[in-house]
This record gives structure tokens, sequence and C-alpha cells, in this order.
């Protein structure tokens, strides 16, 4: 039986307590971006600062099921369209970014029918303040040059983009 000098013990008891002043500096911290967040929103500086339900956040990418695409393909596309919207909320919204990146930086790849559908969802996400990004292919390998492939939207608050992309079946 371990006593309460013991190395274990006293191993256990300061992890905890280290454990326990980090969750709540991080806590400190996220609780003062959210609250800027607000308070941007009430301002009216942006519509894209919105805190989503559970403040939550997420970024939607669709892709065109009627182009086709290898699954290289499709993962190259998504590609450029997550590092792009990424680089569009780094100038925009930076404390957004932070809290999407924080939430672990969720993204879900889902299907639209064709090009109007991809296009509707665009118009809706912009509606709505959500920053989007299309992505056009170059054309040097499976399909024709300034095809529409993917649409990123957001990132932004999970209920935000479920209005927009909530219908849409995963990829």
């Amino acid at each position: 039986m371990e006593t309460l000098n013991s190395p274990l013990v006293f191993g256990i008891v300061a992890g905890l307590s280290c454990g326990l002043c980090l969750g709540w500096h991080l806590r400190a911290r996220i609780g003062q971006s959210s609250k800027s967040l607000a308070v941007a929103m009430e301002n009216g500086n942006s519509t894209d600062s919105v805190m989503g339900e559970g403040g939550e956040f997420k970024m939607i990418l669709v892709v065109r099921n009627d182009l086709k695409m290898g699954k290289g393909k499709v993962a190259a596309q998504c590609s450029h369209a997550a590092v792009s919207a990424y680089k569009q909320v780094q100038r925009r919204n930076p404390d957004m970014l932070k809290q999407w990146e924080y939430c672990g930086q969720p993204k879900v790849v889902v299907k639209a029918p064709d090009e109007e559908s991809l296009l509707d969802l665009l118009r809706h996400a912009k509606e709505v303040g959500l920053p989007v990004s299309l992505i056009q292919d170059a054309g040097r390998t499976q399909i024709a040059p300034g095809s529409r492939t993917v649409l990123g939207v957001g990132p932004g608050p999970a209920d935000l983009v479920d209005r927009v992309t909530g219908h849409l079946k995963l990829y």
C-alpha cells in the first residue's frame, strides 16, 4: 500500500493540479474570444462573428458528383477549397478562425448533384454571411479547364453552415 509521501501519489496530485490549471487557463482564453465575437456582432462589425450553437464551428466541402472525379482528384480539389477558405477567414475574421481551430478544425465532405446545385449553395451561403471558396480546375488531368469542382462553405458556426448544407448527403 502506497503512503501519502510516496513519489507516485505526489506525481498524480501534481499531474491533476497542472491539468486543472491548464483547463482553467484555456477556458478563460476561449471565453474571452467568445465574448469578443458576441460584442463584435452586437456592434454590427461582422455577420461572420455569430457564434454557433454551443460554440461549435465547421467547414463543409461540397463536391460535384456529376463530374465523376477520381478519389485523388477529389482529395486535391477539396484541399484547394480548404486552404482557400482558411486563408480567407484568416484575413477577414482571425477570432473565428481560432474558434474553429480550437474545435478541432472539423471538415465534412458532401456531394451536390451538379453545377447548378453548387452555385445555388454558393448564393445561399453568401446570403447568410458565410465564407465561401469556389474551386475551378485547371484542366490538366481528368476534367475540362474551368470546371467548378468543389465549394468550400465556412469555416463558420455549425448551426449556420447546417442551414445551407445540412440537406446534402456525405460523399
